[in-house]
């Protein structure tokens, strides 16, 4: 996350933040609608179950008057005067379908049937006799007979000869309504419900599906259904449910139940949800859209100026960092150029006057070199021409002046090989250890060093791919500086030759009194030199170069009285791209031994 650019941040969190914001607005308003909805439909049911009881008691007041209208018939009450039960079965017909209703019965005095007819095959006879016998005639004038899987609703009236007072009981009359699909399809437009008929725990009609009207079931007990609004799962739907108890005191208690669907009712909020969530969505992308012009407004230029840094770093004062507009970022962006301006100004004049200080150095230290043996040069030509000198003395006069120009030619050597580039090498492939032995010989030439011990260390021969002269220079101005310091104390120098991971470790170390701690840190740096009479400071630069043109390195391990280390780590294989000018050969001239 750390690594990120503003930009991306911004995005980052302008999308979590929209995506929580909608998806909490989501919830909320999901469940404050399906709460309202849930509410709202228990209040339908409410206002059903009411509904359907109005229509119910209207119903039973109809039904009680059509049978106390049949009981009061004359036709009727001469019928039962009769006593002959296929008499009034057969007359009895015509009576029925006088009343309007599904079920039509006569009863004697002693409560058997002498006339019984039903609309469609119901009840049987025999079942009515059972339930009639059972509660009687008169102690239940409204009640409910269930058999057969038919329900039917049935008012009782007595029918009297003459005056009621008289108490002349000739019979009784029933008049009944079925409670069948047609009667739960009219209940079911009223209250705008589906709607199931239900006898204790049987389901005598529904206008439900047979699969829900099955699953119906478990939910029934022998004491009924809650009359309060519960919820219900019917096969893939749900449901709100409440029910109204038709006669309390039957048993098995007959019920309606109402139930309104709760996936109808919140078809809307799906819809709802859907919308708000393609809203939130559109949300998103506007906003996300709008945070990535926005932020790349602020971010832009402080990602020109992070390049700006970034180039500033690598040394490119000239790389554009402009700021258009007004605000804190372009008063830093123009603070920053400012500051980069004058950083360049004072970059400009530490380097002029580090070349100048360089070229000073340089003039003080030459110009110290050349004196000297120009001096010797103009003495002893001077002395030259003294017309008295022997043959010997003008010899040893002559070997003076040949060494001032060999150091001459020397120091102007040394200044050359530091401007020489690395395509200047002849590289050839031959062992490192024959390169050391010559630099060691001509160490050994010195006669102040004959009593200095100088030895190699290496395990067999190690051939690499270099340039022997410029090495054999390399190994010499070594040498030459450990035999230098091991003359003040000490007498022995050391080089060491190893294999490490493809390249060449060496390293020349000397017994002398180390490395003055003031000179460490500029060791490798021109005209830097400690404790020498004719030292031109220029052998280990142009030392470290050499190697450094073999893509090696040179450096100082550790210095300390009587151990000091110069490492150098060199490649057995030249990449030919160090030395692309360069000539790369095989072993075709070996350097001597």
């Amino acid at each position: 996350m750390s690594r990120l650019r503003l930009r991306t941040k911004f995005l980052i969190a302008m999308l979590l933040t929209s995506a929580g914001l909608t998806s909490v607005s989501l919830l909320i308003v999901r469940r404050t609608v399906a709460n309202h909805v849930r509410r709202g439909l228990s209040n339908d049911l409410a206002n059903s179950v009411e509904t359907f009881r109005n229509v119910q008691r209207e119903r039973e007041a109809a039904l009680a008057r059509s049978a106390q209208l049949m009981a009061d018939l004359p036709n009727l009450k001469a019928l039962m005067t009769s006593h002959h039960a296929p008499t009034i079965q057969d007359a009895s017909r015509e009576m029925f379908h006088l009343s309007g209703g599904d079920l039509f019965a006569l009863s004697d005095p002693t409560n058997q049937f002498v006339g019984f007819h039903t609309k469609s095959p119901g009840i049987t006879r025999a079942e009515a006799q059972q339930l009639l016998d059972r509660r009687g005639a008169l102690d239940e004038p409204l009640q409910w007979w269930f058999a057969g899987g038919h329900l039917y609703e049935v008012v009782l009236a007595p029918i009297y000869f003459g005056p009621r007072a008289d108490n002349a009981l000739l019979g009784v009359v029933a008049v009944g309504y079925e409670m069948n699909s047609a009667v739960a399809r009219q209940v079911s437009q009223v209250a705008a419900s589906q709607v199931a008929i239900v006898s204790g725990q049987t389901v005598v009609v529904s206008t439900l599906n047979a699969e829900q009207t099955s699953e119906l079931k478990p939910h029934l007990t022998s004491d009924g259904v809650a009359a309060g609004p519960t919820d219900w799962k019917l096969g893939k739907e749900s449901f709100v449910v409440s029910s109204l108890t038709l006669d309390p005191d039957e048993s098995p208690r007959v019920t309606i139940v109402v139930m309104k669907s709760y996936d109808e009712a919140t078809a809307f909020l799906n819809r709802l949800r859907q919308l708000l969530l393609a809203v939130g969505l559109g949300g998103v992308f506007v906003g996300s859209l709008l945070v990535y012009i926005i932020a790349s407004t602020f971010t832009r230029p402080l990602e020109k100026l992070v390049d700006g840094v970034s180039a500033l770093g690598g040394g490119d004062f000239r790389y554009p960092v402009h700021a258009p507009g007004a605000g804190e970022v372009a008063e830093l962006t123009e603070a920053f150029s400012r500051m980069r301006d004058s950083l360049h100004l004072a970059q400009q004049r530490l380097l002029a006057a580090e070349r100048l200080a360089t070229i000073g150095r340089m003039a003080s230290s030459i110009s110290h070199d050349l004196r000297h043996p120009l001096t010797a040069v103009l003495a002893n030509a001077e002395f030259l021409a003294d017309a008295e000198l022997g043959p010997l003395q003008r010899e040893e006069l002559y070997l003076e002046i040949r060494v001032a120009v060999n150091r001459l030619t020397d120091l102007i050597d040394s200044l050359l090989e530091l401007s020489r580039p690395a395509e200047s090498l002849n590289v050839i492939d031959t062992p490192v250890e024959r390169t050391i032995s010559r630099a060691i010989e001509l160490v050994r030439a010195h006669r102040q060093f004959h009593k200095i011990v100088v030895g190699i260390e290496s395990p067999g021969l190690h051939s690499a791919q270099f340039d022997p002269r410029k090495m054999e220079r390399v190994f010499y101005n070594l040498l030459l500086n450990g035999c230098q310091a091991a003359q003040v104390c000490g007498g022995r120098v050391g080089v060491t030759v190893t294999d490490g991971n493809g390249n060449l470790d060496i390293r020349v170390s000397d017994d002398g009194p180390g490395v003055e701690s003031s000179i460490r840190d500029k060791l490798f740096q021109p005209f830097v030199s400690h404790g020498k009479e004719n030292g031109t400071g220029l052998g280990l630069t142009i030392a470290q170069k050499i190697v450094q043109d073999h893509n090696g390195s040179l450096e100082l391990e550790s210095s300390m009285p009587g151990r000091t280390v110069m490492r150098m780590v060199l490649p057995r294989v030249l990449q030919k791209t160090a030395v692309a000018s360069g000539r790369v050969a095989g072993n075709s001239q070996p350097f001597p031994a």
